[in-house]
């Protein structure tokens, strides 16, 4: 069974031969202990491939991601980068002042610019399952344009200039999703983290009413091309879940351990599949290799019944020690 038929069978629950694989390094474990990196490869290959970069480049960017000092992300958004290896924060929201809107767009140079020339020949040279990743995620992106404070107030209120930068990062967003509909992907992913450690950030009917039509919009046009779409969020999503299956998610990547996994299962068990984790607040970078196989073996008892519905997926932070992380991919294949 290759790699890309083994994931397709995953989400279908058409009996894949294991777990699918899908590793994420975080750019600190990239940067400093590649070596180990390497070697996990090495151990377990991952089932996923992503596609050669595509985007244009922006004329906002400026600086190095991940080092510490600031850096500007194409968007135009600075982050202060306190740590090497992580991202940073958004301390200067460039749309924090309403009336700065008028003249800001959305880095349609991205898009404009792109090259997928070279796509649909590396998804036919690859027996790897191919996701691309996007910049779709309008309610992380409209927190580093506004800041979070501002956009909690945007939101109650529902300003016009609210509905207005809902627009135009909407507009971006459906034609990347356009873009990548027309290439030989297999899915296309995109995010927003939604969650605290118990509930979501905002009401589930806010959410319904003013991010779900987006979401369904993206979903609708890579459904439209036959596409898989994997959606990724932090934290206590349990609310939305239905409403994720319901669009057309096929994936979903969430903090299991923020909420009862066994009842995740009793609900959600064969509608959607879920594509990860394992703790990586407290059992990876604290536990024992041990406790993290007790994990890996807790979340199968739930969600894994042998038909599918379920990614070997696991994050590896910056601190986490490499045994534990080879406990995952080992407690998967037991």
């Amino acid at each position: 069974m290759t790699p890309r038929q083994r994931v397709i069978r995953a989400i279908e629950l058409g009996h894949p031969d294991r777990a699918p694989r899908d590793l994420w390094a975080l750019a600190g474990v990239s940067m400093f202990r590649r070596q180990e990196l390497e070697e996990v490869l090495s151990l377990f290959p991952t089932d996923f491939a992503s596609p050669p970069g595509v985007y244009g480049r922006s004329t906002r960017q400026r600086g190095t991601a991940a080092q510490v000092g600031t850096y500007v992300d194409e968007w135009g958004c600075e982050w202060t980068v306190a740590e090497p290896g992580v991202c940073g924060e958004v301390k200067n929201p460039i749309l924090e002042d309403w009336s700065r809107l008028e003249d800001w767009t959305p880095p349609w140079e991205l898009l404009d610019e792109a090259d997928f020339s070279k796509v649909d020949d590396f998804c036919k040279n690859t027996d790897k399952f191919v996701k691309a990743g996007t910049h779709t995620r309008p309610f992380e992106r409209m927190q580093f344009l506004r800041g979070t404070e501002n956009l909690f107030l945007d939101i109650a209120m529902m300003s016009s200039e609210f509905m207005e930068l809902c627009r135009r990062i909407h507009e971006f967003n459906l034609r990347e999703m356009e873009l990548w509909s027309k290439t030989a992907v297999d899915a296309v992913g995109f995010m927003d983290d939604w969650g605290t450690q118990h509930n979501l950030l905002i009401s589930p009917v806010l959410w319904r009413e003013i991010f779900k039509p987006m979401y369904k919009d993206y979903c609708d046009i890579l459904k439209a091309k036959s596409k898989y779409v994997f959606f990724h969020s932090d934290g206590h999503t349990q609310e939305i879940i239905p409403d994720l299956i319901e669009i057309g998610i096929d994936a979903l990547n969430t903090q299991l351990f923020c909420m009862d996994i066994e009842e995740l299962g009793r609900k959600f068990k064969g509608r959607i599949t879920f594509w990860g984790e394992i703790d990586r607040q407290n059992i990876l970078p604290f536990g024992s290799v041990e406790d993290v196989r007790a994990a890996v073996r807790r979340v199968r008892r739930a969600l894994d019944d042998g038909s599918g519905g379920v990614i070997a997926q696991c994050e590896w932070g910056n601190r986490d020690p490499k045994e534990n992380i080879i406990a995952v991919f080992e407690t998967w294949l037991e």
